[in-house]
């Protein structure tokens, strides 16, 4: 495989929820939908741009571009194209794709199914160690963006760009404010189970945030193999002693040549998800590129300061307010205090390629806020669960349509 340069590809992966047309419950059904498509229990199937896959939870079905893409104009018609086709199989089953980070009423403790077929190893080995009975391992959809680098000096570039990006993810993209049936005053409720589901060997996800490390020596020796070495007692047989291990919010592959962001919230639609990639490839190119701070500034951020910021944007989500003007001068903003929705107002101004409907959704982010702030809105402050099948109904419908939901 050629190897590709900084921006030169971009990998998108987008997970969905199977519910029940009717009752929106989960359904545990991927397997059956990967079998009405290509006729076997598969776990991965190439549908030419787009390739569908499974998950660890049998309800969790997941879309990505097959291989890197040469640039994000076009993929959200390609990923809606997939979710049409998977909906009409669905339907069929009595069944549909829903949106959102999180199911608002699953019980993960008595509604997880394990993926059952091939590669189930992994999973069966994940569920031993940690018991994935719960909401960050069972209830969780994400968005996942993958950049290259060709080189060790890239790697450390992207790496530390993407590091700073990492705090500011959460007001942009949280979609998951609804939890247990409730709403729970968290942004973003993925994010907050996702950083304890690991919390048995607490090295694996670290603090989110990864070290100020910037080679692939330096990674190998500081993270990679800190992770095999916690693990190595609850598994002898090195099942999950890959790259993949690693569960920090962005993750070096280095089988692949790519830096995976992995703490965005899936959105409504396909439309919005690559609405926003946009958004956050020009906040890290301009960072890559010393456009307001020199590289070697922004390696000196160690992770302490930026998991606070993080923290606060999984809390607030895009009501967020940061105080810190060292950090806000990462993105050329020159004040004491700003909130989040502001900061990413000014790159949104500076984002380029940009086509009507992402700049328009993208104009219903800075007014209305992020979907989290956009669900709860729609909602009682203590919501049934007529209510949130409603809601949540919509979007469903948002999915189906690529349409923002307002």
């Amino acid at each position: 495989m050629k190897k590709l340069h900084l921006f030169e590809g971009f990998g998108v992966e987008l997970e969905y929820m199977i519910v029940d047309r009717i009752s929106l419950d989960v359904r545990p059904a991927t397997d059956k939908l990967m079998h009405d498509k290509c006729g076997a229990y598969r776990d991965e199937w190439e549908n030419g741009a787009i390739s569908w896959s499974n998950e660890l939870a049998l309800h969790v079905f997941e879309l990505k571009t097959n291989g890197p893409a040469p640039a994000l104009n076009g993929l959200a018609a390609f990923f809606h194209e997939n979710i049409m086709e998977a909906n009409a199989l669905l339907a069929a089953r009595g069944a549909q794709l829903m949106p959102g980070a999180m199911h608002p009423w699953m019980d993960p403790h008595t509604e997880l199914r394990l993926w059952p077929h091939e590669h189930n190893l992994i999973y069966e080995m994940y569920n031993r160690i940690f018991d994935c009975r719960g909401h960050g391992w069972a209830n969780l959809q994400s968005t996942h963006l993958n950049l290259p680098f060709g080189s060790d000096r890239e790697f450390g570039r992207l790496h530390a760009a993407v590091r700073l990006v990492l705090p500011l993810l959460p007001a942009l993209a949280a979609s998951s404010p609804v939890m247990d049936g409730r709403i729970t005053g968290w942004a973003d409720n993925r994010l907050r189970a996702y950083q304890n589901n690991q919390k048995r060997i607490p090295s694996i996800a670290g603090k989110v945030i990864p070290e100020p490390v910037f080679t692939e020596k330096e990674y190998r020796h500081r993270i990679l193999a800190r992770n095999y070495a916690d693990i190595a007692p609850f598994d002898p047989d090195c099942v999950l002693q890959d790259e993949w291990l690693n569960s920090r919010g962005a993750i070096a592959r280095f089988q692949r040549g790519a830096i995976e962001i992995r703490v965005l919230d899936v959105q409504e639609c396909p439309m919005a998800d690559i609405a926003l990639l946009k958004v956050i490839v020009q906040a890290i190119r301009e960072l890559v590129d010393e456009r307001h701070v020199r590289y070697t500034t922004q390696k000196q951020w160690q992770t302490g300061p930026l998991y606070t910021i993080f923290q606060e944007g999984v809390r607030q989500g895009s009501r967020q307010i940061i105080d810190d003007p060292g950090f806000l001068a990462l993105f050329g903003i020159h004040k004491n205090k700003n909130s989040s929705l502001q900061v990413w107002e000014a790159i949104i101004e500076r984002t380029s390629g940009l086509d009507e409907a992402e700049a328009a959704y993208l104009q219903l982010f800075l007014e209305k806020g992020n979907l989290s702030a956009r669900i709860r809105r729609a909602l009682d402050r203590d919501p049934g669960r007529p209510e949130l099948a409603a809601v949540y109904g919509r979007l469903a419908g948002c999915l189906a349509d690529n349409v923002p939901f307002s």
